[in-house]
């Protein structure tokens, strides 16, 4: 199953001028268009024209059968064509005109009389739309979306690539942090032995009440130990491995993976700052912070997938 984005954009229209519609009716021209970003959850917006909006409860029932997740914008409309010219009105329709602006300067004095311009607008306005007008922008609805889809499809394969390439690298990172682990526990307790030599020394030389070389030598060796398992990160190492082979087993498997993704994300990046604050040496601060910058990559990427 293929990784989606939640970005996408698409666009279509279509003339409408059914075969048994009048001479004088205008040629119509259908239009939809649907844009998505990203977002936690579905949020549809709908922008219909006045003659579509008995259409909306099944085109908002369709969005949710395909889309799971983004801020969808769903925009249709129906124009006339500009070169359609204006229709003469019959003697019926300018009478009625007529009837009910008589009857509203009756309450209402102060109106001023219609325009022609005015007639000629009531008159388009009134042109009755073609019957097949729900059947149409259902079909066209359709196409868009199915073109909406296919875009974010391309943009999850394209974001999916981009998150395997970081996966690989992050798995490079690890494997040149694994070996450095033994030596950096080694290195502490080298030093912390070290340290507490000296101290003792310092300590034999201003008392004689001073405990004996065994016994002080023991004990450092238990503290310095207790020390260097405190920085061990070979834990923090095997967790963030598991949690890059589960990121490219949820790419593989596809399908509604956002959500999950976006957790083991920060996941990765808690692994990333205790590596990061436990590191004791240069080598492993540089491959922390290489870690920290392609784990933030990733989750600029995750952010956008359905």
């Amino acid at each position: 199953m293929p990784v989606y984005s939640m970005t996408g954009y698409a666009c279509a229209s279509q003339r409408l001028r059914p075969a048994a519609a009048p001479e004088h009716a205008p040629e119509l021209v259908l239009g939809v268009e649907i844009r998505s970003v990203n977002s936690r959850f579905l949020d549809l917006g709908f922008r219909l024209s006045d003659e579509l909006r008995a259409s909306e409860p099944a085109l908002r029932e369709r969005v949710q059968a395909l889309l799971k997740r983004g801020k969808v914008e769903v925009r249709a409309w129906v124009e006339g064509r500009t070169d359609a010219g204006w229709r003469a009105p019959s003697s019926a329709e300018l009478q009625k005109l007529l009837a009910m602006q008589d009857q509203i300067r009756t309450w209402m004095p102060q109106a001023r009389e219609l325009s022609v311009a005015e007639l000629l607008q009531l008159v388009a306005r009134s042109t009755p739309l073609p019957s097949a007008l729900t059947e149409a922008v259902s079909g066209l609805f359709e196409q868009v979306l199915h073109d909406l889809r296919s875009a974010r499809e391309r943009e999850g394969a394209r974001l999916a690539q981009t998150l395997h390439e970081r996966l690989q690298q992050l798995q490079a990172l690890a494997q040149q942090a694994q070996p450095l682990v033994p030596a950096q526990v080694e290195q502490q307790r080298l030093r912390f032995l070290e340290r507490w030599n000296e101290a003792m020394g310092h300590t034999a030389t201003a008392s004689v009440s001073a405990p004996a070389p065994a016994a002080a030598q023991e004990r450092a060796l238990s503290e310095a130990t207790a020390y260097a398992l405190r920085l061990d990160i070979a834990e923090e190492l095997t967790r963030l491995q598991s949690h890059l082979k589960e990121i490219g087993q949820l790419l593989e498997r596809g399908g509604e993976v956002g959500k999950r993704l976006d957790f083991l994300i920060q996941e990765l990046q808690r692994e990333a700052n205790t590596l990061g604050s436990k590191s004791s040496s240069l080598a492993l601060t540089r491959i922390a912070v290489d870690m920290k910058v392609l784990i933030e990559q990733m989750r600029e990427q995750v952010q956008n997938l359905e």
